[in-house]
């Protein structure tokens, strides 16, 4: 018995992470093929999911959404006011929504699906191959027993964190989220230099992609300081010693720093235009309930349980390109099952 035995998922937006989604669940034995339906509007698609896994699949998304117990929501961003008015309807009070969108706050669904059952959560790239690291929040209206069925769905893409603040799932995008990009452009940098060196192309790509898988596994099993780690490796006058200089004369740390602020300031961005959107799309069905209905809807959408991401309070401050000042926020302080 685990604690989704006997529930049914249904994945709208039925993409990669979706699949890989799809895929965990049943290679760790946690559902059924049976229990599992995914809707998409493309046949090819469609057909390609019930080969991979044996799932029953369907062209409509509400016809995914009835009769399911979670529902995860796979879909584009931009696609969510639409997507989130036709399914909204048909979601049951005692549903439990599973976010996968990117930007999309707590806030923002709830709002549009019109239902308080939500989790947001981010996964990253290598949650395709179960090697992931997924962060994420659930609403108040979210049940015990649904943040196990939450945990157990998203261990099956590596590790899971859940956090109480709905601003570190923000923060996450930036360091986890986003991090695979800044890890594949260390790596196509060294292997290009190794190029430079000399070395073929394919030698210089195993080169270093077992040295980083090595030295992460290392680092990981040590469970040592990442600067100690350095510190082992880093005779007086020898060879790491001259590299690190160019690398600090490069200000390296600095710009992954400033990288990592910049996406988490994109990612407040998305956030922001996301439900500005979806305020927007509900507007004209405000102004025809009368000033006292659109006001409710107003406040409705500045006083969601989870609050916004963007603005909750001891939030960091938004960092220009130009002028970076403060570190506010607070660490992860999470739950990891």
């Amino acid at each position: 018995m685990t604690a989704l035995t006997g529930r049914t998922i249904a994945t709208v937006g039925s993409g990669v992470m979706a699949e890989a989604m799809i895929a965990g669940l049943i290679r760790d034995g946690l559902v059924t093929p049976d229990r599992v339906v995914a809707s998409h509007p493309r046949p090819e698609r469609r057909h390609e999911l019930e080969r991979a896994h044996g799932i029953r699949t369907v062209a409509k998304n509400v016809e995914a959404v009835r009769g399911a117990d979670i529902v995860l929501l796979g879909i584009k961003p931009q696609m969510l006011a639409k997507v989130g008015r036709e399914i909204g309807p048909a979601l049951r009070d005692e549903q439990l929504v599973l976010s996968v969108i990117a930007g999309a706050t707590t806030a923002a669904l709830t709002g549009i699906l019109d239902h308080p059952r939500v989790v947001r959560s981010m996964p990253n790239t290598p949650a395709q191959i179960g090697r992931g690291v997924t962060v994420w929040y659930a609403t108040p209206d979210v049940t015990a027993e649904q943040r196990r069925q939450t945990a157990a769905i998203l261990r099956a893409l590596g590790t899971q964190v859940e956090v109480d603040d709905e601003k570190l799932v923000a923060m996450a995008t930036a360091v986890s989220g986003t991090g695979p990009t800044y890890v594949f452009l260390v790596m196509e940098a060294l292997i290009d230099a190794a190029v430079h060196l000399g070395f073929a192309r394919h030698v210089a790509h195993d080169l270093v992609v077992e040295t980083l898988e090595g030295s992460a596994l290392f680092a990981k099993q040590s469970a040592t300081h990442p600067a100690m780690l350095r510190n082992m490796v880093t005779s007086p006058g020898g060879t790491s010693a001259a590299a690190l200089h160019e690398l600090e004369a490069g200000r390296l740390r600095t710009v992954l720093s400033e990288a990592v602020w910049a996406a988490y300031g994109r990612t407040q961005e998305l956030g922001d235009q996301l439900e500005a959107s979806l305020a927007a799309s509900r507007a004209p069905a405000a102004a025809t309930d009368g000033p006292s209905a659109a006001a409710a809807a107003d406040a409705g959408r500045g006083g969601s349980p989870a609050g916004r991401a963007s603005t909750s309070p001891g939030s960091p401050p938004r960092r220009s390109s130009a002028g970076r000042t403060g570190r506010g926020g607070q660490g992860a302080r999470g739950t990891r099952a």
